[in-house]
């Protein structure tokens, strides 16, 4: 009776500390996700502020990004529009049962400039999507 007592209770400790580790997980991951949305909304003010004046070149557009732990992707300019697209990443810890790695969240954001009636530029954004690492 004492092995099986002894066996449920190490199944029953795994189990809880497998739970634990799942929610830490997710909660750095979230986190991860938080900070990357904070990086984007300055990615977008700092482009926005340069469009005031005229729409950035292709080198400032991806200065400004990498700034903020992103990679230009593509970029569209015409004489009344700037397309971009962007590829951020935050890294976050991962634990198991076998130790912390390093994990990063690749997240995808377009954003577009376009001429309006004042000739100010006004905005159209895509929400966050998911893109490969690649």
């Amino acid at each position: 009776m004492a092995p099986i007592v002894l066996v449920l209770l190490a199944a029953g400790t795994l189990m809880i500390m497998a739970h634990r580790q799942t929610n830490a997980n997710e909660r750095h991951e979230k986190e991860a996700l938080d900070q990357m949305a904070r990086f984007v909304e300055s990615y977008e003010d700092d482009v926005q502020d340069e469009a005031r004046i005229s729409y950035p070149s292709q080198a400032q557009t991806r200065a400004i990004a990498q700034r903020y732990y992103g990679t230009l992707v593509s970029y569209e300019l015409s004489d009344r529009s700037l397309s971009t697209r962007v590829k951020f990443f935050a890294t976050y810890e991962n634990t198991s049962f076998f130790g912390t790695s390093i994990s990063r969240a690749y997240r995808c954001y377009s954003i577009r400039f376009q001429e309006g009636v004042e000739s100010k530029p006004r905005r159209t954004t895509l929400p966050l999507q998911q893109c490969n690492p690649t």
